[in-house]
């Protein structure tokens, strides 16, 4: 019982191997942990020790990193999320966009470096991880390059009297996949497995969480994958850090299932729709746990 309470890891280094228990963790959880994933431990040392310093920093610096789309820049605690706050950034993939980043904190070289270097390899890996998924479900020429991805490092500040609080409301990501990079000492993080109950996901140094969104479970595989609802509870007073990179969805064409997903017995569950559209429509009706999904089904 005990180790079906735990999300499935997928080790990268055994592909194509890994591709069956891959497709069955995207379809029952939503969510695995991966090893073996090229991003060293050093530059996830590094990075960790950059986010801490960038979210360390003065207000009137964090203030400066402004949205480019809304829900992208500095996220300040609110009555909602108080013990929450987030630095982002859109489009990691972008050169010019690190590099703006990199100077609206006042980045040191060192730090500009080691978020350059973290970046490009996430970034790589988010890709590569949407292209083995696509190749788990039988497709094999599916475009993922150029979608953007959007970097959120995110600051918990949970102290004695917040101990049983919310860190994050319950929510799924809107994106197509999350790569998370979790704090390696302070948990708190929890994903609702298909039955509704929660499951704790704890701290595992060297590895990084994955969770599929809205995009690809539901309009681009179909609804044949699970868009895991997750949150994160305050379990101690402690300060919780944690990197995020959302591989988005495409800049302007709309997202729908690819026809090998549409049969007779599957017929097609969401209207096309472009990821910017699917936000906009989220922000709107706060509906932040799947719910704007029956908003964008199709009718015919």
């Amino acid at each position: 019982m005990e180790e079906r309470r735990r999300i499935p890891t997928i080790d990268l280094g055994e592909f194509p191997k890994q591709l069956k228990k891959l497709r069955e963790a995207s379809e029952e959880w939503g969510c695995f942990r991966v090893v073996n994933h090229k991003v060293s431990s050093t530059l996830m040392a590094e990075m960790k020790q950059v986010v801490r310093e960038l979210l360390d920093l003065p207000l009137e610096i964090k203030r400066r990193n402004t949205d480019v789309i809304a829900g992208s820049g500095y996220m300040a605690p609110t009555q909602k999320n108080p013990l929450y706050e987030a630095l982002g950034l859109y489009d990691m993939a972008s050169s010019q966009a690190v590099a703006d980043f990199c100077s609206h904190l006042d980045a040191s070289p060192h730090q500009r470096e080691t978020i350059e270097k973290y970046a490009q390899a996430i970034q790589e890996l988010a890709v590569d991880l949407a292209h083995k998924l696509a190749e788990s479900m039988g497709l094999m020429d599916s475009v993922f390059q150029d979608w953007p991805c959007q970097f959120r490092i995110n600051k918990y500040n949970f102290a004695p009297e917040s101990v049983g609080s919310p860190g994050v409301q319950l929510h799924t990501d809107s994106g197509f996949l999350t790569i998370l990079q979790d704090d390696e000492n302070v948990g708190g993080l929890e994903v609702m497995d298909r039955a509704g109950a929660f499951v704790p996901v704890d701290p595992l140094p060297g590895t990084l969480l994955v969770n599929l969104g809205d995009i690809a479970t539901q309009v681009w595989s179909n609804g044949r994958l699970l868009n895991v609802k997750h949150r994160v509870q305050c379990k101690e007073s402690a300060i919780r850090v944690s990197i995020a990179t959302f591989l988005l969805g495409p800049k302007e064409a709309a997202v729908e299932a690819p026809a090998e997903f549409v049969d007779a017995e599957h017929p097609r569950l969401y209207v096309p729709i472009t990821f910017e559209d699917y936000r906009k429509l989220r922000l709107s009706t706060n509906l932040q746990a799947g719910e704007a999904l029956e908003l964008v089904r199709s009718h015919s």
